[in-house]
């Protein structure tokens, strides 16, 4: 398993790396840059508004689909009929809650025409998460991983045409990002659509209501934790804007930020993606499983902390590189949201792990503790300390919840503590912070500060064998790894 693992994740990792940077630094920085700040304030808060009940459109279905196809491939064409109907019924109940609740915030009808077409995009969205999930359950990696980045290579391709194409003879406006979004997930949708349609080899467009009744029993711990998760990873945005006089100015700085942090989660987002059927299959047949933990959490921490660290050191540097405004207001922000990128990538190994093993019960009870602990950190900083208040409580509430997941993780699969490996990253995180703060204090010209700071400490994380090249080729060539 080993072996798929690695395998699969260098191809993923592949696809993605070669589509999404263009796709954040290209396309979606230079409508950041075209818009006014506080036109992308606006957007910025209702997409984050948008997600706050998006877990009606799914109840935690991709994540219970996810798991039982890896464990029970022959179900899907029974479950492909039963959901797909089942789902379009959850997009009118999030459709009316999220306009209800719009309306009881004070929104106006610009507002509610830009949080329409949001909406769309969520719902889309959330049925291609769906039907990918049957791919990767059926165990398609390959095609996973194309299908993974069709979205974003399609909107590339229409944002390109509406921001250097010069084809329309009209001015670019944020709707304009908007509406391409909406056509490439729609496309994207029909075309992972008929996939899954192939692979289940029949559907039938006809609610069961039993069986809905009971997905809905069993999926309604996954759809407590996502919604619950969804809370305390996008409230910050809206209660800026709620709470403060400028607060669509301080949520355009916040996301200047946020946008890279979250561009980065991606990786972990693929980490997860491919873990999850994984671990589901391996506690199914009692495989062990500290081989495959330990060496995703080495693949996923060491660029983590050398992220999180380059952007500790040279905060003003990469944000003015990136925005036109706002980039020294911002800086700080960047500092502390890319450390709380090395907690939520810790997250995507441990809770993953947990998920598979059906520990949602405790998951959703730390998800709901993060949520409260967020919501009154945020209540306190957010008026002195503005937007930099709000990275410094998703920080704190971060570590606190993979802290005590590593923590649940040890004691339910009985995983002894690796002193060796404790030691390693400890020493590996003093190095790292060692080398930046020299080469940042005694080395000028930020190009050759940045390649001399990774360089240093991808070698480090080679000798310290936290990259372990010997093994991963072992693995390779091992098919019984």
């Amino acid at each position: 398993m080993q072996r798929k693992f690695i395998s699969n994740l260098a191809l993923l990792l592949f696809f993605n790396f070669l589509i999404k940077p263009f796709w954040i630094f290209g396309i979606d920085r230079t409508v950041q840059n075209t818009v006014s700040a506080e036109e992308y304030g606006i957007y910025f808060t209702l997409f984050n508004f948008s997600m706050l009940f998006n877990i009606l459109l799914d109840l935690g279905i991709t994540n219970y689909n996810n798991k039982n196809i890896a464990q029970h491939q022959q179900l899907l064409a029974k479950y492909f009929s039963g959901i797909v109907v089942f789902k379009f019924l959850l997009a009118i109940l999030y459709f009316l809650i999220t306009f209800i609740v719009g309306y009881l915030v004070g929104y106006d009808s610009s507002r509610f025409y830009l949080l329409l077409f949001l909406a769309i995009n969520q719902f889309l969205i959330s049925f291609i998460q769906y039907l990918r999930s049957n791919i990767a359950g059926l165990q398609l990696y390959t095609l996973d991983s194309m299908l993974s980045v069709l979205d974003k290579t399609l909107m590339i391709g229409f944002c390109a045409i509406l921001l250097w194409g010069n084809t329309f003879d009209i001015q670019f406006q944020l709707m304009h990002f908007v509406y391409a979004q909406t056509l490439a997930y729609a496309i994207t949708l029909l075309v992972v659509f008929v996939i899954v349609l192939v692979k289940s080899k029949q559907f039938k467009f006809k609610l069961n209501k039993s069986f809905s009744i009971l997905i809905l029993k069993q999926t309604y711990p996954y759809a407590l934790l996502i919604l619950t998760m969804t809370f305390y990873y996008r409230l910050d945005a809206i209660m800026l804007d709620v709470m403060l006089e400028n607060g669509e100015k301080q949520v355009a700085i916040y996301a200047q930020a946020y946008r890279l942090m979250d561009a980065s989660n991606q990786i972990g987002v693929l980490f997860s993606a491919l873990l999850l059927p994984m671990f589901a299959n391996m506690i199914k047949n009692k495989k062990k499983l500290d081989g495959l933990v330990r060496l995703s959490f080495s693949l996923l921490f060491v660029p983590a902390i050398i992220l999180a660290t380059v952007c500790y050191f040279f905060p003003h540097q990469i944000m003015n590189i990136l925005y036109h405004s706002n980039a020294s207001d911002s800086a700080p922000v960047l500092s502390l949201l890319m450390f709380c990128f090395v907690a939520i990538c810790s997250t995507y190994i441990f809770g993953t792990l947990l998920t598979a093993n059906g520990n949602l019960k405790v998951l959703n009870k730390l998800a709901i503790g993060g949520v409260l602990l967020n919501f009154v950190l945020n209540l306190i900083l957010i008026p002195k300390y503005q937007a930099v208040g709000s990275a410094v409580a998703s920080l704190i509430t971060q570590f606190i919840i993979v802290f005590l997941q590593i923590i649940i993780v040890k004691n339910v699969f009985k995983f002894k503590v690796n002193y060796k490996l404790l030691g390693s990253l400890i020493l590996y995180i003093l190095f790292v912070f060692f080398v930046f703060k020299i080469i940042n204090s005694y080395v000028s010209g930020f190009i050759f500060q940045l390649t001399l700071a990774i360089s240093l400490a991808i070698l480090f994380g080679v000798i310290v064998r936290l990259i372990n090249i010997k093994k991963m080729v072992q693995i390779l060539i091992d098919k019984e790894l």
